[in-house]
């Protein structure tokens, strides 16, 4: 599943091309996603002028003139696809499509339907059932080491656990939570109530580093995620612990007392992790 990094790369994507653009024509091609379609989305789309985007944990909030907000998940499997107006052949998996003023079309392509879409006020994009209990955002100058460890104090779950609860942070994910535990020296293993305090410390800094280290490179391309252009993510490329299983971690290369990199499963996920430097 795309994580923030992807998330907020395709935010970036669709925002660059459809910023302050007229939506000339919307249409569902089907009637549900995960869900059912919200009614009469396509008639309030059409003709409405896009004027910001946001980004809430693994979601993205695309705000129109009139007063609405469109809330696109891109599920396990979606991506946004971005090409010249005019081609008269549906897309395979193509559910949403739109067409801006400018002549581009932007396809919400999901074959396993695992996205959604939402229609709702902007003015109530906070309460809304999918965002309302959703913790600080991790890129935010508010969430700091005395929040983490506010919301971790007395946890008795597992560090990786807890950071994957979206109510304690929001939009972390398998991959990013790996990596930051591995700069932060914190073990996925440790319970959350004694992460609290000075290793809180290390970890926040280093979950802000790895994902803006992953944004900055695009995000990690994961079987079907790739960025609006087509263009592939390329995070993956320094990976540090996460899908290395046995290879070295480059704090201990070559050292007898370093296994390499481990591979647990922790709540059904694969976690990765050097049991060396990681405590």
């Amino acid at each position: 599943m795309p994580e923030l990094p992807e998330v907020e790369t395709v935010m970036r994507g669709l925002s660059a091309r459809m910023l302050g653009r007229v939506i000339t024509s919307a249409t569902t091609n089907r009637p549900d996603m995960r869900w059912p379609f919200p009614p009469g989305l396509a008639t309030r789309m059409t003709g409405a002028t896009v004027e910001s985007f946001r980004r809430r944990a693994k979601y993205i909030l695309m705000r129109l003139s009139g007063g609405d907000s469109v809330l696109i998940h891109l599920g396990m499997s979606g991506r946004m696809v971005i090409t010249p107006a005019g081609q008269n052949d549906l897309p395979p998996h193509e559910h949403l499509t739109l067409e801006t003023d400018d002549g581009w079309r932007i396809g919400f392509v999901d074959p396993r339907r695992f996205g959604s879409v939402d229609l709702m006020p902007t003015q109530d994009e906070d309460s809304h059932r999918l965002l309302a209990d959703l913790g600080p955002e991790p890129l935010d100058d508010a969430f700091t080491a005395a929040v983490l460890s506010k919301a971790l104090a007395g946890r008795a779950t597992p560090i990786k656990a807890a950071l994957l609860d979206q109510t304690n942070v929001a939009g972390l994910g398998n991959i990013y939570v790996c990596e930051a535990l591995f700069r932060a020296g914190i073990s996925p293993r440790r319970l959350a109530g004694a992460v609290a305090g000075a290793r809180a410390a290390r970890l926040v800094p280093a979950i802000k580093a790895t994902l803006a280290e992953a944004i900055a490179a695009g995000g990690s391309s994961l079987r079907d995620y790739v960025q609006p252009d087509g263009e592939l993510g390329y995070f993956q490329h320094a990976w540090k612990v996460y899908g290395r299983t046995g290879q070295p971690c480059e704090r201990c290369p070559g050292l007898p007392a370093c296994p390499g990199v481990s591979r647990i499963v922790q709540s059904a996920r694969s976690t990765f992790y050097c049991q060396r430097t990681q405590r």
